[in-house]
């Protein structure tokens, strides 16, 4: 019988001990993961608290604030203002970054317009711009260099032709924001002034260059308002 309340005793100091090694087993492993479980809802919730950063916004040119122009050169007495009447474009831009992107100008070449009928007729014929074999003409451009906060320059290529040319544009934003004028909700709208030149006979184009009636380089004026979609 004293043999027998001995292994009880016995039996019963070796689960004790058992029961203490598993606890202390399970404080280790708990203490072991609690850290990770920490370090992992901690990265959580710092990846919450970052700001997000917004995709960049597209802007729609407005066509009934668009004005696309040249300047060129008549007979060496005097330059000759014209203007093509029908253009489209889009592109992104990011005001936080002045990231600029997906910059697409689409110009109907027939539109072109300078008050003559007889010059415009010419100017839409295979000496120049060929409107009814190339009807449009379109510069592209995936980026901008910004030379202080509000003045850039955009290399970008056009496409006239049938060939495709670097262009190189300076431009400024004039200004930024809401619509002061409209019905609501009001737009929010980017004004832009860009100026470049080209070299016509670079596309081909070489009608009176040879013997300087008309001239070679063509200054370029565009001026828009171009509404943010997103």
């Amino acid at each position: 019988m004293s043999w027998d309340v001995a292994a009880v005793r016995q039996r019963k100091s070796l689960l004790d001990g058992k029961a203490c090694s598993d606890s202390i087993l399970g404080m280790n492993t708990r203490a072991r993961i609690r850290p990770r479980f920490l370090q992992a809802v901690l990265a959580i919730a710092l990846i919450a608290a970052a700001p997000a950063h917004a995709a960049d916004a597209r802007y729609e040119i407005d066509p009934d604030h668009l004005t696309i122009a040249f300047l060129v050169r008549h007979l060496g007495y005097a330059d000759t203002l014209g203007s093509f009447r029908k253009a489209s474009g889009s592109y992104t831009f990011d005001e936080a970054t002045r990231k600029l992107g997906n910059v697409q100008v689409v110009v109907e070449t027939s539109s072109v317009f300078t008050g003559h009928d007889k010059r415009d007729g010419h100017l839409r014929g295979p000496d120049f711009l060929d409107a009814s074999r190339t009807p449009r003409m379109t510069f592209t451009a995936s980026s901008a260099t910004w030379t202080d906060d509000r003045t850039f320059r955009v290399d970008g290529e056009l496409e006239l032709l049938g060939k495709r040319r670097p262009l190189q544009l300076t431009g400024t934003v004039n200004k930024s924001g809401v619509y002061p004028i409209g019905n609501d909700p009001k737009p929010y709208v980017m004004g832009v002034s860009l100026r470049g030149k080209v070299k016509r006979s670079e596309w081909g184009m070489n009608y009176g260059v040879a013997n300087g009636w008309v001239g070679d380089d063509v200054d370029l004026i565009i001026e828009f308002e171009a509404r943010r979609k997103q």
